[in-house]
């Protein structure tokens, strides 16, 4: 192809073909794929569509249809980030309904679900087929009969909602609690034969990936779990993805060796299958996830991550023989399955966005059957990651992954070093990945750097890596993402006058704290971020509630700390300019956190901004907020900075703005 040479262009200037309505409209978000005999089904979250999310089944054929009809919402809270939210067997799907929480049912040929729950506040996730009973076992969490957790240290904390292992029959019906006790619960699964149940539980103030347990009981005649017994797990072992094999051996996912390896329980006996210095599980944010499956009962196909990147490979379980599969993908969402002998699984490059792809174990040949962006990009806007690492506080090393600015038509000025946004993901135990993402060439293909940290606290990298983050958030975070910007600055990579942080969540506050606490970046965007710790200990959801006990320190015995690293408390030493983008249905982390770190920098005459959105929560899923947002945060940098844009932005409200 035949191209104009490059112009050189003031970066933030770049025309690019990547605008945020093509993030909006043109993709499709990808999950939660499952295999029933010859068909596949997954999850598709269709921003156009309000941000629905819609079940889609593959059938053998090829043929491909929307299995829920508006206004069904396939997707649960419990633990408010969800997870597990359908089932499938023979054809039939069960699934939970978003706005009303209550499952439903639909058989292959009905025209229309019908619902088998009560209408209550009940949420159900991590669903699972009982054939033998007719019946579905889930995790429910109960908001109607609210309780107080039985581990110690709440205090005065208000009474939580309630969570157990259930039985629902299968086309509704009076529920059975199966199990009950803990403070949270996950992957219940049953043995091929039905006669053998396993689960995940942790108590407050632990998180699953700091340290849970897993049970395993009979079920007895009357359908009840009986003789439960713990086979792993503890408060300082992580356990993840519990699962059967074909012939009724069970597996699962341990840190105890300090990354998350693979195991199995023998005549009582827990046996190692990976002894590798990687990752095949990850923290479970999410119920239903799946990072391996059972080609038969001699062989596994399972996704590992070394180095940042996820690789996919085979397991002989005999000869503990690990063989990686020569496939073009460089990350997977957690959602693998096995149909007819190859990998079925969610996959991306950094030059294909994520996609529903079959892959052949044995050679690595792919097939794609549904890609999550619909419109052809032309590869030479893509900027490519190149993985970096750098020193960093106390003599540690941190990781990320750098974007170079990338236009073909568009190249540097003599002299000019290009702006630098510096990505902080959430969890904080998220991890930056090598796929292609427009949200990154969204501002890569304008002329502007892309700085994706893997700081202190990431998955990916160990148990101990992601133990550094342990009573220093809000310091270690901060300090390895200011070292990585600098860090770039130094090689002459990046402006160092305009250095730029933005994230959501966790990933907010970081943003928020970097700002208020250093002086190394010009400005930033927290997208539903924390500004007062104390703030979120007090108000936030069950499954975070006690989080901060391991990230801070116990609440409120050290307040003072809390309150020392909350930037809401210390709005004098925060003179960058800042937006804040904020969910109002938000119960992570409620608007009031947004709202009132506005307020402090409006009244100190720090430029500002605060856009909000009706019908959003933690993380936005509608078109138009999709677009707003991402025009927003740049519309917001090229007036702080100065610069101009290629295209039109509709402008945001910005207080204290000098004018020019």
């Amino acid at each position: 192809m035949n191209r104009t040479i490059p112009r050189p262009t003031p970066c933030g200037a770049w025309r690019s073909p990547i605008s945020a309505r093509l993030l909006a409209e043109q993709t499709v978000g990808l999950g939660q794929l499952r295999v029933d005999g010859d068909d596949l089904y997954w999850l598709e979250v269709r921003p156009s569509d309000a941000g629905r999310s819609v079940l889609v089944r593959r059938a053998a054929d090829g043929s491909r249809a929307d299995i829920t009809a508006a206004p069904h919402n396939v997707r649960t809270r419990v633990h408010e980030y969800g997870g597990g939210a359908y089932a499938v067997r023979g054809g039939t799907v069960w699934y939970s309904n978003m706005a009303d929480g209550r499952l439903h049912r639909r058989d292959r040929h009905d025209a229309v679900a019908q619902p088998i729950t009560p209408e209550a506040k009940l949420r159900y996730a991590d669903l699972c087929v009982d054939a033998p009973r007719d019946r579905l076992v889930c995790v429910r969490e109960d908001h109607e009969h609210l309780a107080r957790s039985t581990t110690p240290g709440h205090g005065d904390r208000p009474p939580e909602p309630q969570n157990t292992i259930v039985a629902v029959p299968a086309r509704g019906g009076e529920q059975r609690v199966l199990v009950q006790g803990a403070d949270f619960y996950a992957a219940p699964r049953l043995d091929p034969a039905g006669e053998r149940i396993c689960w995940l539980s942790w108590n407050h103030p632990d998180m699953p990936w700091d340290g849970c347990e897993l049970w395993v009981a009979r079920i007895d005649a009357d359908g009840m779990p009986s003789g439960a017994q713990r086979v792993a797990g503890g408060r300082e072992e992580s356990i993840c993805q519990p699962e059967w094999s074909p012939d009724g051996v069970l597996h699962f996912v341990s840190d105890r060796g300090g990354w998350w390896n693979l195991y199995r329980v023998v005549d009582g006996e827990v046996e190692a299958l990976t002894a590798e210095h990687a990752e095949f599980g990850a923290p479970m944010w999410q119920l239903g996830y799946s990072q391996y499956a059972f080609v038969d009962a001699s062989r596994i196909a399972c996704l590992f991550t070394r180095n940042g990147i996820m690789r996919l490979a085979t397991l002989d379980i005999s000869s503990r023989t690990l063989a990686e599969v020569p496939a073009p993908y460089t990350h997977a969402s957690l959602s693998l399955g096995v149909s007819r002998g190859r990998a079925v699984m969610v996959a991306a490059s950094p030059q294909q966005a994520h996609a529903v792809v079959e892959v052949d174990l044995d050679s690595g040949a792919t097939t794609v059957l549904r890609a999550a962006v619909q419109v052809d990009l032309d590869e030479a806007y893509i900027s490519v990651p190149q993985p970096v690492e750098f020193p960093t506080a106390d003599g540690q090393t941190a990781y990320a992954l750098y974007y170079a600015p990338t236009n073909p038509e568009h190249s540097l000025p003599d002299g000019e070093r290009p702006p630098l946004l510096v990505r902080t993901h959430g969890g904080p135990t998220a991890q930056a990945v090598a796929a292609l993402d427009l949200e990154v060439q969204f501002w890569t293909s304008r002329g502007i750097g892309f700085l994706d940290v893997d700081y202190g606290g990431s998955s990916g990298y160990g148990r101990e890596y992601r133990r550094r983050l342990d009573g220093r958030w809000g310091v270690v975070d901060v300090d390895d993402c200011v070292a990585g910007a600098l860090h770039l600055a130094r090689q002459g990579l990046a402006d160092p006058e305009r250095l730029l942080i933005d994230g959501g969540s966790a990933g907010g506050y970081t943003t928020l704290c970097v700002l208020t606490f250093r002086d190394a970046f010009a400005a930033g965007a927290s997208y539903f971020g924390v500004a007062d710790l104390a703030g979120l200990a007090e108000d936030t959801h069950k499954f975070e509630s006690r989080y901060l006990d391991r990230l801070v320190g116990p609440y409120p015995a050290m307040r003072r700390l809390y309150d020392e690293r909350s930037p809401i408390h210390h709005a004098d030493r925060l003179a960058r300019p800042v937006i804040l983008f904020q969910g109002l249905d938000d119960r992570v982390v409620p608007p009031n956190q947004a709202e009132a770190m506005f307020a402090a920098m409006r009244e100190r005459g720090v430029p500002c901004a605060y856009v909000a959105f009706e019908g959003e929560d933690h993380g936005f899923r509608r078109a138009d907020s999709i677009v707003r947002s991402h025009e927003g945060e740049l519309y917001f940098y090229s007036r702080v900075l100065g610069f101009e844009t290629a295209e039109p932005l509709a402008p945001v409200e910005i207080a204290n703005l000098p004018v020019p």
